[in-house]
């Protein structure tokens, strides 16, 4: 049992980062901290002078860990980095910037340019994230057929002159290093005007490119010339529909939001060379009860944790809080290289902007204002119609689905989907083999799927680990009815776990019919939220557990029949079915088509067809 009041007097005077935990071990809050001590002690003191939510928070603290750093710059950094990993729901939170596009420059001899959702620690440079998928694909295929960089996935220099170049050569859009078309040092010079071009650095690529176009038709270098003009004008092209304004100002960034209730909006302008070439927006969450100031820290914080480009200044509408100001700016120009200011304008052309994007903020919000309304209420609105219906006293924030998929007992798999807050959470999609169970029977596999859940648990709490079994359910959903329900509740009782079980029925032409909770069946209307919410759950957990089902038997029939060919090992087994595509189509193929295969002899070919032909 965890004393929080003799927790309290271990904790060092030192600074890091802490995490509070509800009893369901979820991590509810991260914060950090000079002196750790004195910070988390103020949580479970003087509690009426706490802000309406941090009262609340506190009341569903049920425990706390800490991580001592050297600095308070590596607590900022490891506050930052929990945050975007955790996501607490008290914490103020960029919605969703984790799905939001990056693009990425590879770390690589002969790098590629592309856009990706995943941060990956492989010293390559990521750039964003950007909330406007379609002006990250455009702008990446715009570098592309502006320097032809290469798209393969080749280990270079490794793979040159190995195959002949791909049709993106033939067709102009790579220049072929693969085949030593192209010096390295030239290959990262186009990289580099790519990411200047990225950053909206044009003015400066456009003048170098001009000189060099104009040499080259000095020296009679007709075809060189021609293709720096076509750079020259695709570049001017795209340069002209990214100006608003010539603000008369260098490189920076301008921030501004707005806030109704505990949703909220933040606006960022990108100046480049004086010119605004671009805006986000990001969805903010979590910002009631809290000061301007603290809401704009809590933003520039998670947003310049996430980005490549620290401009040398960042003009806000808001200042930032005193305490983490200094800290910040120590951190952005470490980040940048050289110094990164903070100014807050009151009038002048710096003011008009941040109103600029103050009103593009309004604006964006009220619009999104509906939308967001309709997806909460088929999610969190979802969940709080199946909560009342039941009758439970929790929010139902993580519900776990299971359901168990087998042919007479053949091969028997289970399988759980997790939807958190009314979403599905794939990350935590989980597949069991069954292992103790001979045959159709439902209710031992789903005994032995639930307990080998909730076990799984039970050690990672022990280990003191933060995994993903270890977060616990608030409600248990069994694609069946009472004796799947009967099977989970035998599991729970026996481990002296306390987490309610509904069985999901369906009715005569398999569609979501009802729900069975304590022995009662509880229906709820089917134009509801919570009963279309109830029916993507079942589809759901139905649909995973059948593609495992399926793939277990698809192995299981290449295993049985393609092992008993005499001369085809795993290799070859493996490359006919990648060929193929499954045992049929190889079944049918004739010695030629088999050969067609690079990893297939006359000997192991024919044996294949000989195979089939007699079976």
């Amino acid at each position: 049992m965890f004393d929080i009041e003799q927790e309290l007097k271990k904790i060092p005077q030192k600074s890091g980062v802490y995490l509070m935990k509800d009893e369901n071990q979820q991590i509810i809050y991260v914060g950090k901290a000079i002196n750790l001590k004195n910070r988390v002690r103020q949580y479970f003191q003087n509690n009426k002078n706490h802000a309406p939510k941090v009262q609340t928070m506190v009341q569903h603290i049920k425990e706390f860990e800490y991580i001592i750093t050297d600095s308070e710059m590596e607590a900022l950094l490891l506050e930052c980095n929990l945050i975007k990993k955790h996501r607490p729901f008290y914490n103020v939170l960029l919605k969703d910037d984790k799905a939001y596009p990056y693009i990425k420059i590879t770390n690589e001899d002969y790098p590629r340019i592309f856009v990706t959702r995943n941060i990956e620690k492989d010293k390559a440079k990521y750039i964003g994230p950007i909330t406007d998928a379609f002006a990250v694909k455009e702008t990446v295929d715009t570098i592309h057929k502006i320097w032809s960089i290469r798209k393969c996935k080749k280990i270079l220099p490794r793979d040159i002159g190995k195959e002949r170049p791909c049709l993106n050569y033939h067709i102009g859009q790579c220049c072929a290093p693969c085949d030593n078309q192209i010096s390295k040092h030239d290959y990262q010079n186009m990289i580099t005007e790519a990411e200047q071009f990225i950053h909206g650095k044009h003015e400066e690529m456009m003048k170098r490119m001009e000189k060099e176009m104009y040499e080259a038709s000095k020296n009679m270098e007709f075809e060189k010339a021609a293709a720096l003009r076509d750079k020259l004008l695709s570049i001017k092209s795209i340069s002209e529909k990214q100006k608003m304004a010539n603000t008369g100002l260098g490189d920076c960034d301008v921030a501004a939001f707005v806030r109704a209730y505990d949703e909220g909006l933040a606006q960022m302008f990108f100046i480049r060379e004086g010119k605004v070439t671009g805006r986000e927006q990001y969805h903010l969450h979590s910002v009631e009860n809290r000061t301007r100031s603290e809401v704009m820290t809590e933003f520039i914080k998670q947003f310049y944790s996430g980005t490549a480009y620290i401009p040398k200044e960042i003009i806000l509408q808001e200042e930032l809080v005193t305490e983490e100001k200094e800290l910040l700016k120590q951190f952005l120009t470490q980040k940048r290289g050289n110094k990164v200011t903070f100014t807050t304008p009151k009038k002048g052309e710096k003011h008009k902007l941040v109103q600029l994007a103050w009103k593009n903020a309004m604006i964006s919000f009220e619009q999104s204002g509906e939308r967001l309304k309709r997806e909460e209420q088929k999610t969190i609105g979802a969940i709080q119609e199946i909560q009342q219906a039941l009758h439970l006293p929790q929010t139902l924030q993580r519900v776990e689905a299971y359901d168990i998929s087998n042919t007479q007992g053949f091969e028997s798999v289970g399988a759980m989907v997790v939807f958190e807050n009314g979403k599905a959470k794939y990350s935590d999609y989980r597949k069991f083999k069954i292992k103790t169970v001979i045959g159709a029977n439902d209710f031992a596999s789903m005994q032995e799927v639930i307990y080998r859940r909730m076990q799984h648990a039970i050690i990672e709490q022990k280990q003191c680990k933060s995994g993903n079994f270890s977060k616990m359910p608030n409600l248990i959903l069994m694609d069946g009815g009472m004796i799947q329900v009967q099977a989970a509740e035998s599991v729970l009782k026996e481990l002296n776990i306390d987490i309610p079980v509904c069985g999901m029925i369906k009715d005569d032409k398999h569609r979501t019919k009802a729900i069975i909770f304590q022995q009662k069946e509880i229906v709820l209307r089917s134009n509801t939220e919570g009963f279309k919410l109830l029916t993507r759950i079942q589809d759901e957990v139905h649909r995973f557990a059948i593609e495992y089902h399926r793939k277990l038997r698809e192995q299981k029939a290449i295993h049985s029949i393609l092992d008993d060919i005499p001369n085809i090992g795993e290799v070859r087994k493996k490359a006919l079915m990648k060929h193929f595509g499954n045992i049929e189509n190889i079944a049918k193929a004739d010695v030629e088509q088999l050969l067609e295969v690079s990893q297939m002899t006359i000997a192991s070919a024919e044996s294949v067809y000989q195979f089939f032909r007699k079976q």
